[in-house]
């Protein structure tokens, strides 16, 4: 676990790294002239405000700087018409806000599998965050052939038979489409007791996207804690995004206080920025 000085340094840089824009619209301070520019971005996985209206999300994700979010269907339901999609990107379109994914899409089915390729098409979003069963994997191919779009499965970690970890999804997309990849869950990861950096570093080429977090224990009973408050070692992870040249989104998918996160999405993302900042 990090210590709390190396915690605080990390978290104050982050503060930084968020720029002033958050507080009091000066500019963003550069801890390094000569560093180069990442090649990933910072989002929101929105399974974070599973209790909020997409008015608050908005809100929310305003406060805290952060213009990229995967949508969940809560906030724009599977079944919606093409007027109801409009309406809902376009309020999030309207504050700033890039939706770049949709999902996790589960997928039990055939049927299941068309309306999520449709349903992404209405938002306008190329990359599926989702989880078809595994029988599933060679029609999903075909529709990922069809519509040319991406395709990032979801880990869940150990109490979740299907695709538990980084591994169990390679060995069965690895002869498939090089579109289908993965949404590496760094959470979900260490919860399985595997080593994320290990897994980004092993799966680099097909993975698309990335829900980061933190947890507290490597097994079935870790849970959500604020970032850098957990045994997840985020600078390696920030290392080995920027040695691959990672070049999605990481996305913040935050499971505590789910009806009062804000200050945990704050200090999460805070000491991501740092973290970023710092190395």
């Amino acid at each position: 676990m990090n210590s709390r000085r190396k915690f605080l340094k990390l978290a104050g840089a982050g503060v930084l790294a968020a720029g002033a824009s958050t507080l009091n619209a000066s500019p963003v301070l550069s801890l390094s002239e000569d560093k180069q520019a990442d090649t990933f971005t910072i989002g929101m996985a929105g399974y974070t405000f599973r209790e909020f209206t997409v008015e608050k999300t908005i809100e929310i994700m305003k406060r805290i700087g952060v213009t990229n979010l995967s949508l969940k269907d809560f906030h724009m339901p599977m079944n919606s018409t093409q007027d109801q999609i409009n309406t809902v990107i376009g309020k999030f379109k309207s504050a700033g806000i890039n939706v770049y994914t949709v999902g996790v899409v589960y997928m039990k089915t055939r049927e299941a599998v068309d309306q999520a390729f449709e349903y992404a098409k209405m938002a306008g979003v190329k990359l599926i965050v989702g989880a078809p069963d595994y029988e599933l994997l060679s029609y999903t191919e075909q529709k990922i052939r069809s519509y040319n779009f991406k395709l990032a499965i979801h880990n869940h970690g150990p109490d979740n038979p299907l695709y538990p970890n980084a591994t169990d999804i390679w060995n069965h997309i690895k002869d498939l489409d090089a579109r289908i990849g993965i949404c590496i869950d760094i959470g979900h990861t260490t919860r399985d007791g595997q080593d994320p950096s290990v897994d980004i570093l092993r799966y680099q080429s097909r993975i698309f996207d990335m829900h980061i977090k933190d947890v507290d224990k490597a097994s079935k009973e870790g849970v959500t804690v604020e970032m850098g408050r957990g045994i997840i070692d985020i600078p390696k992870v920030v290392d080995t995004l920027r040695k691959i040249k990672y070049a999605g989104s990481c996305s913040l998918e935050f499971e505590k206080d789910m009806k009062d996160p804000i200050a945990g999405i704050a200090e999460s993302i805070g000491y991501f920025r740092g973290v970023m900042a710092v190395r």
